[in-house]
C-alpha cells in the first residue's frame, strides 16, 4: 500500500493491535477522507495485503497516511506525539468523549475489537467512553472512530 504523508494532520488515529481487516479498511478510508494520520500498532490480526482490508479501503489506500509500529513501545518511542496528547477510548471509561480537551495534532487511541485496550494502557492515558443506551456491549470499532474523529474535527474548527 502506498503512503501519502501529511505534513501536519489535524488528528492521529491510533489502532492498537486491530484484529478485523474490514474495520481497519473502513478506518483507513475515513482517515483518507478527513486527512488524518493512521497509526497501526502491531501485531495485527491480519496481513496488510488482506483482501478484506483492501476491499474496505477501496481504491483510497494511496491517499492514506499510514504509519506501522512494530509494538506499542515503538509507537511511544517514535516521538510523533510530542508535544501532543493521547486520548484513549474504552467502554470501561467513566467520562464521555465529549469531555476530552482535544487539540490539533492529538492522538486518538483505540483498542482491538474483541479485547479493548489493556488495563495498563488505560492507566497511562486519559480515557473516555461513547455512551451506549441499548443492551449491547460495545460499538463497532470503525463506528467509534468515526464518531469521535468527526466530533473532534468540529471541536478544533476543522469544518
Amino acid at each position: 500500500m502506498d503512503e501519502q504523508p501529511l505534513s501536519e494532520p489535524a488528528l492521529h488515529i491510533v489502532l492498537y493491535e486491530p484484529e478485523i481487516p474490514a474495520n481497519t479498511g473502513n478506518i483507513a478510508r475515513l482517515c483518507a477522507a478527513a486527512r488524518l494520520r493512521l497509526h497501526l500498532i502491531h501485531p495485527l490480526g491480519f496481513k496488510v495485503d488482506d483482501r478484506q482490508l483492501k476491499r474496505a479501503g477501496l481504491d483510497y489506500w494511496p491517499e492514506v497516511d499510514v504509519v506501522h509500529h512494530p509494538s506499542f513501545d515503538a509507537y511511544l518511542g517514535a516521538g510523533s506525539m510530542a508535544p501532543h496528547s493521547v486520548h484513549a477510548f474504552s467502554r470501561h471509561a467513566e467520562p464521555l468523549y465529549t469531555e476530552a480537551c482535544v487539540q490539533p495534532g492529538d492522538h486518538l487511541l483505540f483498542g482491538p475489537e474483541t479485547r479493548g485496550l489493556p488495563a495498563e494502557l488505560r492507566s497511562i492515558f486519559p480515557f473516555y467512553a461513547i455512551p451506549i443506551w441499548g443492551k449491547v456491549r460495545s460499538l463497532n470499532l470503525s463506528t467509534s472512530v468515526g464518531i469521535v474523529a468527526y466530533h473532534y474535527l468540529q471541536t478544533i474548527g476543522r469544518f
